[in-house]
């Protein structure tokens, strides 16, 4: 019985640690007498005791590494700090347990010699506005750098240019006349629009005042000729109903009078009245006589 308990602790101690379950996006590096032997992926796996060990516990995970500023000189000798970011992803736990002695560390020294002999080839204003070029260069070269380390650089950013004080002074300074020249040219293109809305609005104004006098004219001319013809028609009916009626000489005689009394209420300031009312009848009468001819033609 305490040899069969005895059995039973060595069986525990031995056998339960060489137990292994492995998690997901986990791999495990296996040795197996100090050679690799093999690698584990997720699931239940067991080693076999004093012979088997595991090398390396490798995540499968995107990694993201954010890397210090590091200290960079433009083609145009500008020195500046530039800090990057770096996505990438272990596709082979045994190159990247083999491949390199702290593969982490040494991603961060690629990136900062890859940086700098980009930036090398730029100048100033090239570098704060070639970002996406940048990027794109470095995760390429990094991508192909780290294959044999079992590393695939799936993205760069680069998080911050910092420029020496003096240049940012002069950028700052530069930005501020742009936006003051920028104010400037609005201002003078509002003051221009404004300008012509106001010309616009005095030749409506002018145009409209024109066609209401012309309308205004046409208006009492028309009403003028109205009235005229008003009064040519009263005269013409007039002498149509004195026609009618046969007026004999005292009738035109009254009728003499009657023009005569009007010319007087007028504004005339001068009236000539015949010296023989007599010659008004025979005006009459002439009157009267051309009517009658004008009739039997």
């Amino acid at each position: 019985m305490p040899i069969l308990i005895a059995i039973l602790v060595i069986v525990i101690l031995v056998v339960l640690p060489n137990v292994k379950i492995v998690p997901q996006a986990k791999s495990y590096v296996i040795e197996r007498l100090g050679s690799y032997y093999v690698t584990w992926k997720n699931g239940f796996h067991v080693k076999i005791p004093f012979i088997d060990r595991i090398s390396n516990v490798v995540t499968l995970k995107e990694i993201v590494k954010d890397f210090a500023p590091q200290p960079v000189i433009t083609k145009d000798n500008v020195t500046m700090q530039i800090d990057t970011v770096v996505y990438f992803q272990i596709t082979d736990p045994k190159l990247y347990t083999y491949g390199v002695e702290y593969p982490i560390s040494a991603i961060e020294n690629l990136t900062a010699t890859t940086l700098r002999n980009i930036i090398g080839e730029l100048e100033l204003d090239q570098t704060l506005t070639s970002r996406d070029i940048i990027n794109s260069k470095m995760r390429s070269i990094l991508d192909e750098a780290t294959d044999p380390w079992g590393i695939k650089v799936n993205r760069v950013e680069v998080k911050n240019i910092i420029p020496p004080r003096d240049i940012q002074e002069a950028m700052e300074k530069q930005m501020r006349a742009e936006r003051e020249r920028r104010e400037k040219i609005l201002q003078a293109e509002g003051e221009k629009k404004s300008s012509i809305l106001i010309a616009e609005g005095e030749k409506e104004s002018a145009i409209l005042r024109a066609e209401a006098d012309m309308e205004a004219q046409i208006k009492r001319a028309e009403g003028e000729a109205e009235a005229l013809l008003k009064i040519k028609t009263a005269e013409a009916e007039g002498i149509k109903l004195l026609k009618d009626a046969k007026a004999d000489q005292s009738v035109l005689t009254l009728k003499s009078y009657e023009t005569l009394s009007r010319m007087a209420d007028g504004q005339a300031t001068k009236i000539i009245v015949p010296s023989d009312l007599q010659n008004i009848a025979s005006i009459g009468t002439t009157l009267k006589e051309m009517m009658s001819d004008k009739k039997s033609k």
